[in-house]
């Protein structure tokens, strides 16, 4: 072993997720920077390093120093303290006030951030605001340094440190020491693996009861976050005896011990099946049900009309003739408390909610209306020329509580709500929305039961027609000016099960099919497209209309990698920041990942990026004018979004959408998700691909089933 020593002068390369670097490093006998390559939790320039290793002769880069040891502590020269200072460490220090500082304080600087940071206020442009911002983000970056150094030395580097002292606060060691599996609980991006990992090297035995209780919430978690919101007890137990390789005695009773301490819930079904819930999924179920039936038992609030003359003046006033469907429709929703409306594309669910909106506000009825997505909620305010929010901000997250402030105990003030894209809200989401509606109120689920079920557990509104119990009107005749739509006509053939029809030689149409087979040739097709062909026939945006839809996030045409070509095609300069694996740049299109309260901000939210300040380590993303700073650390919250999975385009419509489908996405391949796709273009529709991969979608009737007992609980409470 050599020993090296020097100070970094630039970190060319880190991965973030298992913390291996290339750095360039001033080293003292050496004329030039010296290449030096190892693993360490953190890093940043100006950084005094010391190093244990060999040196080695790279064919492509040279001679650099593989460090099988690296060892880091603060600068002690100024030169080294003002470069660390400006390295994006600390926010509200970049390379201006990294240098007054050092000029102000020279070495005694970090002492004076650290014991004395009043003194700060000497310093030229820094005021009471940004003194108390770099002492808030030096204690910060201690914590976290700290964490990443202590999971380091258990083998893991991660790059949710920052998330882990956002959970835990100071107390963070403490508390992953006590119980490392609180990390795969409680923190997005930490699985069980990882936290198995460190609770081995914290000397926790593979067979202990912390293990296996931690096992067991884990794989329930897996279940749910696939759609189930209960699993069966026998299929579950053996699922974790193959995750943690112990003896099923030990996982049964960590099992009893979790079900006696109400972590894990056992009720058996209608068919004998013993079922274990998540409680906050079980509870869901219960109350949804509950509250739609209790709803139902009320009286209308719409007072009595005379339907018939009522359906005249709507009639009339909108100039649409309704079918008899539709008219069935409107006479349940202005004399039942609860109904459900579905229907395909083209069969007038619109006309429907705007004829009944007619009725109600003829009738001086408050309504509130909603959707699960922005994008759904804009769509609604701009089919029925009223306000239409988001269900969280119907709800309003309240911080202080860490719930909604609409809830049972303060129900909406309205007398109806209608709720649109139905099909993809969760169990959680349908159960708080349900008790925000106040008792006196009528309640109107509008959706498509044949597009994919949320992404979150349940089948809500599948589970609620199946059950027979409440008002459905099923609207399913496509009308003639829909039917002219190959978009609409191709959807409905989807979804009998018969293949969709693509024009011929120069026919002009809006959806058309485009042969690929090799998975290269279809991704360059899909790059030509959206850069030339599009926008120059259809002249669409092809960064504001075109929405590229795949099956799958991985693989050759999976949204990782068409968002990396894309990016690269259509926005390849700007201000830009690397992290968690991914370059944000300034113009990109991002889609937010997860609810963040209090960011207002939810999952699928799509916007641009409009600013990276690399001294504030803050990154501005544009959500329909909306502006919302993060965090660089933050920034795992946000994805790409020139592709998206079908999945995540549940509840918007876009003018035009691309969508690749080869039979590598086999595994994902079913009639819901491509009819889901289709339906999302409101103007224009290419697959590209193979006639295999399309016909095996088409085909492939059997979304894969969730175990959900909301049917049955509808029934109980009849």
């Amino acid at each position: 072993m050599q020993k090296l020593d020097g100070q970094i002068e630039r970190v060319v390369f880190r991965n973030e997720e298992n913390g291996f670097c290339v750095l360039r490093v001033k080293v003292r006998g050496h004329k030039d920077l010296v290449t030096v390559t190892g693993t360490v939790p953190t890093i940043n320039s100006g950084e005094w390093m010391t190093a244990d290793g060999e040196w080695l002769t790279d064919p492509r880069h040279g001679q650099q120093f593989k460090a099988e040891q690296m060892r880091m502590s603060k600068p002690d020269t100024l030169e080294g303290i003002e470069k660390y200072l400006a390295s994006g460490l600390i926010k509200g220090i970049g390379k201006e006030y990294a240098a007054r500082l050092v000029k102000t304080f020279g070495r005694d600087v970090f002492d004076i951030i650290e014991n004395s940071s009043g003194k700060l206020l000497k310093v030229e442009g820094i005021g009471k605001l940004r003194k108390d911002r770099i002492k808030q983000a030096w204690d910060e970056q201690k914590s976290v340094r700290q964490i990443m150094a202590f999971l380091f030395s258990h083998g893991v580097s991660t790059t949710r440190a920052f998330r882990i002292h956002k959970a835990y606060g100071d107390k963070a060691i403490e508390i992953v020491q006590r119980d490392p599996y609180c990390l795969s609980r409680d923190i997005r991006g930490i699985g069980f693996l990882i936290a198995d990992q460190i609770a081995m090297r914290l000397g926790i035995a593979r067979d202990s009861d912390l293990r296996a209780r931690a096992g067991l919430e884990f794989v329930l978690g897996e279940l749910t976050s696939n759609g189930h919101c209960a699993y069966v007890r026998n299929d579950l137990l053996s699922r974790t005896g193959e995750l943690l390789e112990i003896d099923l005695e030990i996982i049964e009773r960590a099992l009893d011990y979790s079900i006696e301490a109400k972590r894990l819930i056992l009720r058996a079904d209608i068919q004998g099946r013993d079922l274990i819930y998540l409680p906050d999924l079980y509870f869901a179920e219960i109350e949804l049900a509950k509250k739609l039936k209790t709803l139902e038992k009320g009286k209308h609030p719409c007072p009595a009309i005379e339907f018939d003359k009522a359906l005249a003046w709507v009639q009339q006033k909108s100039g649409i003739e309704l079918a008899s469907a539709q008219r069935a429709a409107l006479k349940t929703a202005v004399e039942s408390k609860v109904m459900v409306v579905t229907g395909g594309p083209g069969v007038g669910k619109t006309t429907l909610v705007n004829s009944v909106l007619m009725v109600l506000k003829a009738k001086k009825l408050r309504v509130a209306l909603c959707a699960p997505t922005g994008r759904a909620a804009k769509r609604m305010a701009e089919t029925t020329g009223m306000e239409a929010k988001t269900i969280h901000r119907l709800l309003q997250y309240n911080p202080g509580t860490g719930g909604f402030v609409h809830n049972a105990e303060n129900p909406l003030e309205c007398d109806v709500v209608i709720v649109d894209e139905s099909s993809m809200i969760d169990i959680v989401l349908a159960s708080q929305l349900a008790k925000a509606v106040p008792l006196h109120a009528a309640f109107i689920i509008v959706g498509d039961a044949d597009q994919l079920p949320s992404v979150g557990p349940g089948r809500v509104l599948q589970d609620i027609i199946h059950s027979k119990t409440l008002p459905v009107a099923h609207l399913n005749e496509v009308f003639r000016q829909a039917a002219t739509s190959r978009i609409i006509t191709n959807a409905h053939r989807i979804n009998q099960g018969q293949m969709p029809e693509f024009p011929e030689g120069k026919e002009s149409s809006d959806c058309y099919f485009v042969e690929a087979d090799d998975p290269e040739k279809a991704l360059a097709l899909v790059g030509k497209m959206v850069k030339q062909s599009i926008p120059k026939k259809f002249h669409f945006s092809a960064m504001d209309d075109i929405q590229i839809l795949t099956p799958m996030q991985k693989g050759e045409l999976g949204a990782r990698n068409l968002n990396q070509a894309l990016q690269q095609l259509l926005n390849p300069r700007g201000d830009e920041v690397e992290r968690f694996g991914l370059v944000y740049r300034t113009g990109d299109k991002v889609m937010q990942t997860e609810n963040d309260y209090d960011k207002d901000v939810y999952n699928g939210d799509i916007g641009r990026i409009v600013s990276i300040d690399s001294e504030a380590t803050e990154l501005v993303v544009d959500f329909d004018g909306r502006k919302v700073t993060y965090d660089f650390r933050e920034l795992d919250e946000l994805v790409l979004s020139y592709a998206i999975t079908i999945h995540k385009s549940q509840g918007s419509e876009y003018p035009c959408v691309i969508i690749p489908l080869h039979t590598q996405h086999y595994i994902l391949l079913q009639r819901s998700l491509i009819y889901t796709a289709i339906t999302r273009a409101r103007k224009l529709v290419i697959v590209i691909g193979t006639k295999k991969a399309l016909n095996l979608a088409v085909t492939r009737a059997d979304s894969r089933e969730r175990t959900t007992t909301l049917s049955e609980r509808l029934k109980e409470y009849t």
